[in-house]
């Protein structure tokens, strides 16, 4: 086994150790949202959740593990349809934009989030590490989680 080869190997085993941490209930809860103007979440709250779940695979920066982790910034899943995004990070529903195989490991279900949680996370993400989209209102999410099977 080459050198890479297993440095790549401890990577990805540490960095599925950490990510498998927070699957049923998150590591960091997060505190009470400070309540938003017309039911947008803050990304104040999203970059809680964010540091507390998913910084293991997506890295503080949100670039992720090059061939390992996707980077989030720039994505056109993080930038595109909200919907889609809640669907993908909460009930593990590939968004139809993102081809399948491109990476060696899953991303993770985050059924433990609520509407609110999740339109925070997703605020954030759309909003920060040099991404510009709007925010997320939690009834979008909410709409988008309960019509999915």
């Amino acid at each position: 086994m080459s050198a890479h080869v297993l440095k790549l190997s401890i990577v990805t085993y540490g960095a599925l150790a950490a990510c498998s941490a927070g699957t049923s209930t998150p590591s960091q809860a997060p505190t009470e949202a400070r309540p938003a103007s017309r039911g947008l979440a803050t990304a104040e709250t999203g970059a809680r959740i964010y540091n507390g779940n998913c910084i293991a695979c997506h890295q503080q920066d949100a670039r992720g593990i090059p061939g390992v982790y996707p980077s989030l910034v720039g994505s056109p899943v993080v930038l595109g349809d909200p919907s889609e995004l809640a669907l993908w990070v909460v009930k593990g529903r590939r968004p139809s934009s993102m081809p399948a195989g491109r990476y060696p490991t899953a991303m993770l279900q985050f059924g433990w989030m609520n509407a609110q949680d999740a339109a925070a996370l997703l605020t954030y993400l759309r909003s920060s590490h040099g991404n510009e989209a709007p925010p997320v209102d939690a009834a979008v999410v909410a709409r988008a989680l309960d019509g999915a099977p």
